[in-house]
């Protein structure tokens, strides 16, 4: 999979762009604030509906205009789709599929896969656990794109279920509150919080020993020496978590728990179980990578969720595009060789760097220098 052209019109800094691209790495060149990280964010999107800069829609358009446009094509088994999004920022967003509407833009998803290397990577080790929940739920939706309906619904549920206890709260404390809807919204959240609990749990054993393999490959130093990584799976169930992924199983034991926590919940008027309270830990040897960690280390954990997500969408067929936004010279020597080393096969490889020597000469293929709102094919 690779893409061919991307266009874009009022999409960030770029009231327009038209960009042709080709298989193996480029490097897009240009000093901060070009509209480089612009460029492959709007590929970002188009993949997950989302950026990896900001929550919301709004700051994707460009100032003054109303609406953002990305077009891309996208070349895989010999075939071109084309795809196009419109951004409406308070609207709904509107989607095309070879020139024709689509009932929904989630209908895009899956017809690109990228996987980003970028500087907020570092968020995955050393920020807050809502960081690695995205990580796996973005991940989810890449390889079976119905799971963005789950979690969307997931979300619906727990806004409404949250609204209610405040409500409940708030009478109870002046002597009143019926509690029986909360039955119903249990049940809700129990059934759609089963089907992403086992989901999550599923792709943590898938992708542990890719994760643990890229670690080693990525922080391989003199000594020879790394500590294994691993993964803990932290469930808001407690001991209260089943073995079993099977969600009529989970179904239960979170209908169970939250019959348990109920006085809590109405007492602090938030919802306290279910997959929104999870926490995936990562270790390296016996301790947490967040907080015991070095610099480097915490980098290479980072790189190797990167690369095992890379590793795992491609053995799901249709080898994703890669994206690495200045991510190399946030690396020290050893890591932007072995890094470079690792993804100079790939099918389509995007690079974005300040200035030339930061493009390791392995990936040293295409350059489009990106300069005061103009792209220039140099290579």
């Amino acid at each position: 999979m690779h893409v061919s052209a991307l266009s874009l019109t009022d999409f960030r800094s770029w009231p327009q762009l038209d960009l042709e691209l080709a298989p193996g790495p480029t490097a897009l060149v240009g000093s901060n604030g070009q509209g480089k990280t612009n460029i492959v964010e709007a590929l970002l999107y188009v993949a997950t509906l989302g950026s990896h800069r900001v929550a919301a829609d709004a700051p994707l358009v460009r100032q003054g205009a109303e609406r953002a446009i990305v077009r891309v094509k996208v070349e895989r088994d010999e075939r071109s789709t084309y795809v196009e999004l419109e951004l409406n920022p308070g609207k709904a967003n509107r989607a095309r599929i070879n020139r024709g509407a689509v009932p929904r833009a989630r209908e895009v998803l899956g017809l690109l896969r990228t996987v980003l290397f970028a500087p907020e990577d570092l968020s995955l080790v050393k920020g807050d656990p809502a960081a690695r929940r995205g990580f796996l739920d973005d991940l989810l939706v890449a390889r079976t794109p119905r799971l963005a309906g789950v979690r969307s619904d997931y979300e619906r549920v727990l806004k409404q279920r949250n609204a209610l206890l405040k409500t409940a709260f708030l009478a109870r404390r002046s002597g009143g509150g019926d509690m029986r809807t909360l039955d119903v919204w249990d049940a809700h959240l129990a059934q759609s919080g089963a089907e992403l609990l086992s989901a999550r749990l599923g792709l943590v054993d898938e992708l542990l020993p890719l994760a643990d393999v890229a670690y080693r490959e990525v922080s391989k130093g003199p000594s020879g020496k790394q500590s294994d990584l691993s993964f803990v799976y932290r469930s808001s169930l407690g001991e209260g978590m089943p073995a079993s992924q099977d969600r009529e199983v989970l179904a239960a034991a979170l209908l169970s728990e939250l019959a348990r926590v109920r006085q809590n919940e109405v007492d602090r008027g938030v919802s306290l179980v279910g997959p929104h309270r999870d926490e995936l830990q990562l270790n390296l040897g016996s301790m947490p990578v967040k907080g015991y960690a070095s610099h480097g280390e915490s980098w290479s954990v980072a790189l190797a969720l990167r690369l095992a997500s890379y590793e795992l969408l491609k053995s799901d067929g249709g080898e994703p595009v890669l994206v690495l936004d200045d991510v190399f010279a946030e690396l020290d020597t050893g890591r932007r060789e072995r890094l470079a080393c690792l993804v100079q096969n790939a099918e389509q490889v995007l690079v974005t760097a300040a200035v030339p020597g930061d493009v390791p000469e392995q990936l040293a293929g295409g350059r489009v220098d990106v300069h005061d709102g103009v792209v220039t094919h140099v290579r």
